[in-house]
């Protein structure tokens, strides 16, 4: 099959005697190789191309003094720095593809992230936890409920031997270990272990911290499924709360800046995060138009800011209408100023914006 990849079947005869060669994603006996950096090999077609649009092609060049013996760096410091730049491309690339809802497409990346990482910090090493915890996530976005439940517990290992691990990686298995525990039912778990994500991440990023809200969020959930709307409520009022002081100092503080423009996939989850709150509310038998006015204000921002004034203008004409409901004149005097701009693209110097 004609996969348009750099590929070459391996010749069996050319390697030294004794000598095979493994699958880069699946570890079974390869039977190709990439013919760009010839260091890199699979069992299949299928698994060079899944590997190539998920990372390789990222790093096929940068792989080649690290494994080809004939270009191997001699300096063992510019070796491991090598490695640590591949560790951060796999994961910058990994959690890009997350954001972006394609968990399958992630995994390789995933998986290259902690074999360069077991080859710089060691087996055992707190170090791993954020690859550990990124195959995680992919294989929870595909479902792969008993397997992510395996690299939590090797996450926890290391993590619980690491007596100074940081707080930002406690956040992180917390968060990851709640998510689990909701997929599965156990919300009793899921509660202890997303009150634990916000202490951590409180510690890590302080109180005020979006990282917080996001915890705050995802704790409502749980009381929701759980029934208890009044105790969801106040969460994710704290959440919008947090985040509209975040947004609102984010756009004054770039509104003039040319070059800015909100980060796509984290605008995408923060538009789902918002629009499942309003929801919650809109479902109220006693409706917050405060609420309303405060989560439609950061729709209306977050789309602003990520250069579409459409979806802009629909969430800031009903940040308005829900505004003139309350007696808060600031935020209606702020969303008034957002709609101007977005009606007016002229006066919003950033490239995009008409």
């Amino acid at each position: 099959m004609n996969t348009g990849l750099p590929a070459r079947k391996i010749n069996p005869l050319a390697l030294p005697k004794g000598t095979e060669k493994f699958c880069e994603l699946c570890e079974s006996v390869a039977r190709l190789q990439c013919a760009a950096c010839e260091v890199t090999f699979y069992c299949d077609a299928e698994h060079q191309r899944a590997d190539w649009v998920g990372i390789h092609k990222r790093i096929c060049q940068l792989l080649v003094p690290l494994r080809d013996p004939d270009q191997l760096c001699s300096d063992n410091l510019e070796f491991n720095l090598k490695k640590v730049e591949l560790i951060e491309i796999c994961r910058s690339e990994a959690q890009n593809k997350l954001s972006q809802g394609t968990p399958h497409e992630a995994l390789p990346a995933a998986h290259s992230c902690l074999r360069c990482s077991i080859d710089v910090h060691g087996s055992g090493s707190y170090e791993l936890a954020p690859a550990y915890l990124l195959l995680a996530e992919a294989n929870m976005g595909l479902g792969n409920v008993t397997l992510v439940k395996q690299l939590l517990s090797q996450t926890e290992w290391v993590v619980s031997n690491s007596p100074d691990c940081p707080n930002e990686i406690h956040h992180r298995l917390h968060r990851s270990l709640g998510r689990v525990h909701v997929l599965t039912g156990d919300l009793e778990a899921a509660l202890y272990n997303f009150a634990n994500d916000i202490y951590y991440a409180a510690e890590a990023f302080g109180l005020e911290s979006t990282v917080v809200s996001d915890g705050y969020f995802l704790i409502a959930g749980v009381f929701v499924k759980q029934g208890k709307l009044p105790v969801a409520r106040s969460l994710y009022s704290a959440a919008a709360e947090s985040w509209h002081s975040h947004l609102t100092e984010l756009h004054r503080t770039n509104i003039h800046n040319p070059h800015f423009s909100y980060d796509k996939s984290q605008q995408l989850e923060a538009d789902k995060m918002f629009q499942t709150m309003l929801e919650f509310e809109q479902k109220e038998s006693s409706k917050d138009s405060t609420q309303e006015a405060l989560l439609n204000h950061c729709l209306a921002i977050i789309w602003f800011l990520g250069v579409d004034v459409q979806k802009a203008a629909g969430f800031g004409s009903a940040a308005l209408q829900a505004s003139q409901l309350i007696p808060n004149q600031d935020l209606a005097e702020s969303i008034r100023g957002l709609l101007q701009l977005v009606q007016n693209p002229q006066a919003d110097p950033r490239p995009g914006s008409d």
